[in-house]
């Protein structure tokens, strides 16, 4: 919810661990509450096999599912999530992502255990590979006294050890991922004393299939976290540095695999403009942020930006935050102020207060490794969620 350099560098040490767990869809809710108090993530699925390997380097065309947003109320909750999950088991699709929020940024449900419960469920109710990156309503707005009054960073923590304790994906089939294990990002020792202690950024997740390589990044809208009830420039510096270190190893691999195109996913949106939507105004040019607030994007977009130039081949930037489902091509070079075509932006359908489950819908990519463009999009509309307008 959106509210108030790069050079390449060496790849890094990556984690990979695993772990098999065996989990009757029936009692999807049941296990994501008891994460909730034994610290660990079951990623509950009907599979414990890698569903990746066997997908990795083939150049056939599948679909993936996009969403993220919701729940943002009570019936989206309980009707209209429900309904979008439906819809997209209904199709055949090779995994899906939800960018991020899992609650509205200010007020009810508070940003407890239950709320994280609720948000494993649903991942775990798809029966495609389920993907997920924290968004800002999820941890840095969850000390605003309308969603409880914690700790962010404590509550970042707590929704490492609960989404993100192994290299697999959610769903009743997983995929597994690479995890960002160096630089470090920050985290609490512990909910008590709250210290600051150096942590593996374990949200950030990496794969390939079919040709294309993904990534995930922990960039939050509200000026990503340098703004705000408890803005914290110390958390932001460090997260900052390792979203950049894990967005240079990804060009490097994918340049390394010989990836015909790449798919970031992260929930903020940056703003890459002075029109844009409910984001920050930008200088498209210098990548400078206009307006008054800290700017927490303009590295983050520097080293995306030269980056994006020098791979040639198509780029996908994928985001929520601002609540607006658009596709378009908003990065220009520097200083000629050229589009660059090989970019596209991508933000997913999010909640309105006026709109109950209407924007509770979903984009399906279709991506085909020996087309020019590798991905088209296409916009769904859940039937169950859309009511029949009525006259003003």
């Amino acid at each position: 919810m959106q509210m108030d350099q790069s050079a390449m560098v060496g790849r890094r040490a990556r984690t990979r661990f695993s772990i098999k767990v065996f989990v009757p869809l029936m009692t999807m809710l049941t296990v994501a509450v008891l994460a909730t108090s034994t610290g660990l993530a079951t990623q509950g699925g009907q599979q414990d096999r890698d569903d990746n390997r066997e997908h990795e380097n083939e150049r056939n065309g599948y679909a993936i599912g996009l969403w993220g947003d919701v729940p943002y109320s009570d019936i989206q909750a309980t009707v209209g999530v429900p309904n979008l999950i439906a819809d997209m088991n209904r199709q055949r699709l090779a995994f899906t992502v939800h960018d991020g929020d899992l609650k509205t940024g200010n007020g009810a449900p508070p940003c407890n255990d239950a709320m994280y419960a609720r948000g494993l469920a649903y991942l775990n109710a798809l029966q495609a590979p389920s993907m997920f990156t924290p968004g800002d309503n999820d941890w840095t707005d969850c000390d605003r006294p309308n969603n409880g009054g914690f700790n962010s960073l404590e509550r970042l923590t707590r929704e490492r050890q609960l989404f993100f304790s192994t290299p697999f994906s959610f769903g009743q089939h997983h995929l597994r991922q690479e995890v960002q294990s160096t630089p470090l990002c920050l985290g609490t020792a512990d909910p008590v004393s709250l210290k600051k202690v150096p942590v593996q950024c374990v949200e950030n997740r990496r794969w390939t299939h079919g040709g294309v390589t993904y990534a995930t990044f922990n960039v939050q809208g509200s000026c990503n976290n340098l703004c705000g009830d408890g803005a914290d420039s110390d958390e932001y510096l460090a997260r900052n540095r390792a979203n950049i270190a894990w967005l240079d190893d990804t060009f490097e691999e994918a340049a390394a695999r010989r990836s015909v195109a790449i798919m970031l996913i992260s929930q903020a949106d940056p703003g890459f403009s002075q029109s844009e939507f409910d984001a920050p105004q930008r200088d498209p040019i210098t990548l400078a942020q206009t307006d008054t607030n800290p700017d927490g994007f303009q590295e983050f977009l520097i080293a995306l930006r030269d980056h994006v130039i020098a791979f040639r081949k198509p780029v996908a930037y994928v985001h929520g935050d601002s609540h607006y489902f658009r596709i378009d091509k908003p990065l220009l070079d520097a200083p000629g102020g050229r589009r660059i075509q090989n970019f596209t932006r991508i933000e997913t359908f999010g909640d309105h207060a006026e709109a109950d489950n209407t924007d509770v819908q979903w984009v399906k990519v279709l991506v085909d490794p020996e087309t020019p463009e590798v991905f088209a999009y296409q916009p769904q509309v859940v039937p169950g969620n859309l009511p029949i307008p009525t006259k003003p």
